[in-house]
């Protein structure tokens, strides 16, 4: 299951580059997000979060400005819970 969240994270792309990055949903697996730099599947992302902090993604699809990423690993349930009560607070 995934949350729906609109949060503007920094993200950061193979290159180390920084990435305008827009979270549209999230699980404590992976998320969606808006990016209109593209990538190929299985590209790492470094992505800051709430409480989570710097995690590790690696890119699962791209299309069209939007993005799917996998955790890896994925984020503890009780990192989760308080990352997306965080989130879902802000909006």
């Amino acid at each position: 299951m995934r949350d729906d969240v609109h949060y503007r994270a920094r993200a950061f792309g193979p290159d180390a580059r920084q990435l305008s990055f827009l979270v549209v949903n999230i699980s404590a697996h992976g998320l969606m997000a808006r990016c209109e730099t593209p990538f190929e599947t299985g590209d790492r992302l470094r992505i800051v979060l709430p409480v989570a902090g710097a995690v590790v993604a690696e890119v699962r699809w791209w299309l069209g400005g939007r993005l799917g990423c996998q955790f890896d690993p994925a984020i503890d349930l009780a990192t989760y819970y308080e990352l997306i009560a965080g989130l879902l607070k802000g909006k």
